[in-house]
């Protein structure tokens, strides 16, 4: 028999439940998903991003019984992909991996982004952050950033940087680099960083701040040279690449952070279902080693943590730009 302290015992354990977690229950319901479930990544494919959506697309297509389908649609700094999610059908099937461009950054960079980044998603999960690495070709005189600074100065305007799009950490920590500095260099925007990566190894690009991720085998294989890491201490990775900080440049590290989205109207049965297979896939070591090897920092967060952490990051980033002098544009 159920007893008045049982009764109790169970309400107090609901009530102890994430707030994701009780909507759900308070439905009464379970959510499967019907057909396959689309991921939306806003960048072309082969960029850090695209690659973990990939490895958890593939491991929660088990788990949800149905196949979860990578679509990269890029363009508009990660505008274009973004608001096909937030205008999209919200009932489970379609999500997006996003990052502090798409959910932060064009807010504050783009006169009509299209969508709200916290109004027009619903948080599944933050998977964690890229750590940034300035990267230089290997025929720019340079091997440190002393060596960059004073190059700079003596040609203002002359060196090109590229990013990964307007309002991208990789665009925005650069500015700001440049404002701690007092250096000019030139903005060369991409639609994602395969592209960016390529035309500096190629040699059409002399600078870029990009993720450790995007450029970690080139530098490995001496295609580029690794210079400086944008954190406050050195990569386990590439031991011998000091910091910013251990080269005189202080207030200028970045990370850029990412997380799954649905459509906010999403129901919460399917949220709570599409947010307990990701955070499972993001625990499992396979996972983990998989994501890890890209160099990326897996830091997982449920949407009742996730949600209070974007925000922050949102008010962050809004500072940064603030600092560099950014206008928005389009």
């Amino acid at each position: 028999m159920t007893t008045r302290r049982t009764v109790l015992s169970l309400m107090g354990s609901a009530l102890a439940a994430p707030v994701f977690l009780r909507d759900a229950l308070a439905q009464r319901q379970t959510w499967a998903p019907t057909r396959p479930i689309r991921l939306i990544v806003a960048y072309p494919a082969g960029g850090p991003t695209d690659g973990i959506a990939r490895i958890v697309a593939q491991d929660i297509a088990g788990p949800l019984g149905q196949a979860v389908v990578v679509e990269n649609v890029g363009g508009a700094s990660g505008a274009i992909g973004t608001r096909q999610v937030a205008r999209g059908e919200p009932d489970g099937h379609l999500i997006t991996f996003g990052n502090n461009q798409t959910h932060g950054n064009n807010m504050f960079l783009m006169r009509e982004p299209g969508y709200d980044a916290v109004k027009d998603f619903a948080p599944l999960a933050g998977a964690g952050a890229f750590e940034h690495i300035f990267v230089v070709k290997n025929d720019l005189p340079v091997k440190t950033i002393p060596e960059l600074i004073a190059l700079a100065k003596s040609k203002p305007g002359e060196l090109n940087y590229g990013s990964t799009g307007i309002g991208s950490g990789s665009h925005l920590s650069t500015e700001l680099f440049m404002v701690r500095t007092g250096i000019q260099m030139t903005h060369v925007p991409y639609r994602g960083a395969a592209p960016l990566v390529q035309d500096v190894v190629g040699g059409r690009i002399d600078v870029a701040n990009s993720t450790m991720a995007s450029v970690f085998t080139q530098i490995q294989g001496g295609l580029l040279r690794g210079i400086a890491i944008g954190s406050p201490k050195r990569n386990a990775q590439l031991p011998d690449v000091p910091t910013l900080r251990e080269q005189g440049v202080t207030n200028a590290d970045a990370e850029s952070w990412t997380g799954f989205f649905a459509p906010a109207a999403t129901p919460h049965p399917a949220i709570y279902r599409l947010s307990k297979e990701i955070l499972a896939s993001l625990a499992k070591p396979s996972v983990v080693e998989a994501i890890t090897k890209l160099g990326f920092t897996i830091s997982v967060r449920d949407p009742e943590a996730f949600k209070p952490y974007h925000e922050q990051e949102m008010r962050t980033w809004a500072e940064v730009i603030k600092a560099a002098n950014i206008k928005p544009e389009g």
